[in-house]
């Protein structure tokens, strides 16, 4: 099984936590910012760095895990691999106008019970809905609030 390092992108609002979601470039599936390592860089750096490349993300990246998930990655048309990637929660500070990836990928900011409904991964979405619990075990942050709209969508970017 191959390793990757995945950042999972999120903002506090007045309403609550709302997480980015990007489209794969192959299967346009909806998935998180995620790369493969580099020996001289630690994980959490690689996962940041997948999410300026990838949703033009700049924030403060979490050193420790908060889970892993396994998916089935395709290299090219008749090869597919397992790979567990490694997730790192991302407090994004910043949106880029530009960013290398921006003309290749949709981007979108959800709350985290909708985020975790587009994700394919069953594990990916535990993590996801896990995180408003965890911001408020760790930081304080409100795990949602009394104003979050369940019908709301968020809020969508194309780079197309």
């Amino acid at each position: 099984m191959l390793n990757q390092y995945g950042a999972l992108p999120y903002v506090v609002t007045d309403d609550g936590v709302l997480v980015c979601l990007i489209t794969s470039r192959g299967s346009r599936r909806w998935v998180i910012p995620k790369g493969w390592p580099k020996p001289t860089h630690p994980g959490h750096e690689m996962a940041a760095r997948e999410a300026r490349e990838e949703a033009g993300l700049l924030g403060a990246i979490e050193a420790e895990p908060v889970g892993s998930y396994v998916y089935r990655k395709r290299l090219h048309m008749f090869a597919r691999v397992q790979c567990r990637v490694t997730v790192f929660p991302l407090l994004v500070e910043t949106q880029l106008c530009m960013w290398p990836e921006k003309a290749e990928r949709n981007l979108v900011w959800l709350p985290p019970r909708k985020a975790a409904k587009r994700v394919a991964e069953a594990e990916l979405s535990q993590i996801i809905l896990a995180l408003p619990s965890r911001l408020a075990s760790v930081a304080g942050l409100p795990v949602e609030s009394s104003t979050s709209k369940p019908g709301s969508s968020g809020y969508s970017s194309s780079g197309m």
